[in-house]
């Protein structure tokens, strides 16, 4: 049974590259994967402390033997599935970038998780077992033979585990939102004492829990951090930050990475802001006009904030 098998999280990029006469990259997943013979497109997980933007040229250089370079944020999605050979079952975030070629020629690799690498038009492309995330970025129909879990297993929002430093380290993927009213007014929560980033003003959002798409996971933190229902209305960006010794509740440094995605929502009907998850990272949410926004001083807002209000071009 799916249910018995050890969770496990990740997160992951992968890279939609089409040549001139639009034909798509795939590559083949090998024996030595948990999904043998199925196509996905190129990429692979994040390391610690890396931007995605850097993994997603890394791992599409080392499966197919091109070099490219990233055009735009396509998606970001996130799918389950078990391997129950290997005893495990696994999350994934995946991260989905426009990428061109720069140059290199295609790659086949001997004793690796992946083993060939092609052109394939959208019509070539259809016929192939394709991992479920590729068909769904492709806009193709899903044929992948991926065992899904019963149901969502128990796994922590927060995960640290030791380091080869000694030092505990955690990577979490979050969604967060710019959130606006019909008034253009901008909601925005405060850090609690005890947490990084204390007394500063934050973006409305957190960790996504597993099984977990990451829109559903904003719109849930939303109602639980600020009382308010908020309508998705399309993907800002990704944000990558480490700190290397973060120091939080836990009492103890860890080497924390954070993996953010950052959206657009509008609330049609704005209520008082309510903090409903008393006692967690949230002490108080607000809604700031636009030139009271741009008033704050910079040490004000955590530093992602700052990024994705800008970002938004609200100030």
């Amino acid at each position: 049974m799916t249910t018995m098998l050890e969770p496990l999280r990740r997160i992951a990029a992968y890279a939609v590259c089409t040549d001139s006469v639009d034909r798509v990259l795939l590559v083949r997943a090998s024996e030595r994967s948990g999904t043998p013979g199925t196509w996905s497109l190129p990429g692979g997980a994040v390391d610690h402390g890396e931007d995605p933007h850097h993994t997603v040229v890394r791992e599409t250089a080392a499966e197919t033997g091109l070099s490219v370079s990233v055009a735009s944020l396509q998606d970001v999605l996130a799918d389950m599935r078990a391997l129950p050979e290997r005893g495990i079952t696994i999350h994934t975030d995946r991260l989905v970038y426009q990428v061109s070629v720069r140059g290199g020629s295609l790659t086949d690799r001997v004793d690796r998780p992946t083993d060939l690498a092609r052109w394939f038009t959208l019509d070539e492309a259809r016929a192939l077992p394709l991992r479920s995330f590729t068909a769904r970025a492709l806009g193709l129909p899903a044929s992948s033979a991926d065992i899904v879990p019963d149901e969502a297993p128990e796994f922590p929002s927060f995960y640290a585990v030791p380091g080869p430093d000694g030092l505990h380290r955690a990577q979490r993927f979050a969604a967060y939102a710019v959130v606006t009213d019909p008034d253009g007014r901008v909601l925005l929560t405060r850090v609690s004492d005890g947490y990084p980033g204390a007394g500063c003003w934050h973006l409305p959002g957190g960790g996504t829990d597993y099984g977990e798409q990451p829109g559903a996971a904003l719109i849930r933190e939303l109602v639980e951090e600020t009382g308010q229902t908020g309508r998705l209305i399309g993907l800002l960006g990704v944000a990558s930050h480490r700190d290397a010794a973060s120091l939080g509740p836990e009492g103890y440094p860890i080497d924390w990475h954070g993996v953010r995605a950052f959206y657009r929502v509008v609330v049609d009907k704005p209520a008082p802001p309510t903090v409903g998850d008393v006692g967690g990272s949230t002490c108080e949410a607000r809604w700031f006009g636009r030139e009271e926004l741009g008033a704050l001083p910079t040490d004000r807002l955590t530093e992602v904030t700052a990024e994705a209000v800008q970002a938004a071009r609200l100030t």
